[in-house]
């Protein structure tokens, strides 16, 4: 219970972010055939009974590749694409069709002692998308295959308006009357883009983008886009890159990329500091900055779980009030994740670095080292020669990063007469 509490109210501040907000939701046609589908469904029930403005654009691949098997048919497909014919579109048309259904269907379940009970969601799709031929490329005609031209902004943000769900399939027409096959991704992006949406969120099998050693690459920027492309090469996950960075570089605040296989990704996602995913936006995931008088809240959330343990110096909320001028910090999202301060040694040209701290969720990456260099530049740009530190706990840490032992002799006298005998710190120092 008490975890659960915990969770809500750490969850707050997102929901509270994300009322109102429209949110364009992808998920291929693996992702609905797969067991977890229907905890994806209730999610998205959830993110409707919050206030979110859903738009749901659905994959069919797998389902039209069975149903040309079925008919003893060959999927063709040219640069990635597949080559859509009159017989590949009329299994185009039936499985979309199918799921379309079924999807709405999933949304429109209002069952006793379960998450869907008393939903009552309205579902509304239709023909939404406009769409052209892709035409003739490098001597492959694709026929029925299609491109988005655009999408009807006015009609989708009126159902949303009317706090309908819009469900969008991956078929478009054209203004003669013809059908295309479009790849989901594709629809997707563009609603995204079109609508102004404050988040796409892409469904995949993986967690989100792994790394050549299979980790998980939590944050990206669309400029980082393009060398993981070209490590992926035709993998899935590259389509599901190129979708994210095409949406922020079109105004899309943030795309993420997140699992259906995994239960309850979407929610950890959106709902966590540190979600689960992969996310790819254009602004600062995190910033470094001096720290300001609003932050010392934030700086004792973060140091008193170390002055407990007797790593970190105790300083009151006065003392870090009055010396609040001396920290940086590191920022995410409105949480302040580490800090590092510079003293300046009275009557010398030496300063201390002092209370260097990072949240232990976050010390992953390299924040400490961020933070030591700019501490390190601090003290150059004041004129300073040399950086001491006194640490208990982490003296291999600083003796990697060039610092070398010292003692107490020395210190500059007006430090060294406040030395602490009874910590017994060890004494480093570096020269700037």
């Amino acid at each position: 219970m008490h975890d659960y509490v915990n969770w809500l109210r750490h969850a707050s501040p997102y929901i509270n972010a994300h009322r109102d907000c429209t949110f364009v939701v992808m998920l291929p046609g693996d992702g609905v055939a797969h067991p977890n589908f229907g905890n994806i469904v209730h999610d998205l029930v959830l993110l409707h009974s919050l206030g979110v403005r859903l738009v749901l654009v659905h994959g069919s691949r797998p389902q039209i590749d069975s149903r040309l098997e079925s008919r003893g048919l060959v999927p063709y497909y040219h640069n990635g694409m597949r080559v859509t014919d009159a017989s590949t579109l009329e299994c185009v048309i039936d499985a979309v069709g199918q799921l379309r259904i079924a999807i709405e269907a999933r949304l429109s379940m209002d069952m006793a002692s379960s998450p869907m009970q008393g939903s009552r969601l309205r579902v509304a799709s239709g023909n939404l998308v406009t769409a052209r031929p892709i035409g003739v490329l490098d001597g492959v005609d694709f026929h029925h295959t299609g491109e988005v031209r655009r999408v009807d902004r006015k009609g989708i943000n009126r159902l949303l308006d009317e706090r309908s769900i819009v469900l969008l399939s991956p078929l478009g027409y054209s203004p003669t009357g013809e059908i295309f096959n479009l790849a989901c991704e594709d629809v997707a992006t563009r609603a995204a883009i079109d609508l102004a949406a404050d988040k796409l969120l892409l469904f995949g099998a993986e967690s989100g983008l792994l790394d050549a050693e299979g980790r998980l690459v939590r944050e990206l920027r669309p400029q980082q886009v393009p060398a993981h492309m070209k490590r992926l090469g035709s993998d899935y996950q590259a389509e599901l890159l190129e979708a994210a960075a095409e949406a922020c570089s079109g105004g899309v605040a943030r795309s993420h990329i997140v699992s259906y296989a995994e239960d309850g990704a979407l929610l950890t996602e959106l709902f966590t500091r540190h979600g689960g995913g992969t996310l790819v936006a254009q602004e600062q995931f995190e910033l470094i900055r001096e720290a300001a008088i609003e932050d010392v809240g934030g700086l004792l959330d973060l140091i008193s779980p170390l002055e407990e343990q007797g790593i970190l110096v105790r300083r009151s909320r006065e003392v870090l009030e009055r010396e609040i001028e001396q920290f940086s910090v590191v920022e995410r999202e409105g949480m302040i994740i580490a800090c590092a301060a510079l003293y300046q040694i009275a009557d010398s040209d030496a300063g201390e670095l002092a209370c260097l701290a990072v949240n232990p969720e976050y010390r992953h990456g390299r924040r400490g080292d961020e933070l030591l260099e700019r501490i390190e530049n601090r003290a150059r740009a004041q004129g300073l020669k040399t950086l001491f530190v006194l640490t208990t706990r982490t003296a291999h840490w600083f003796r990697e990063r060039g610092f070398v032992p010292s003692g107490v002799e020395r210190l500059p006298a007006a430090r060294a007469s406040l030395y602490n005998y009874q910590r017994n710190s060890k004494i480093f120092e570096k020269t700037l």
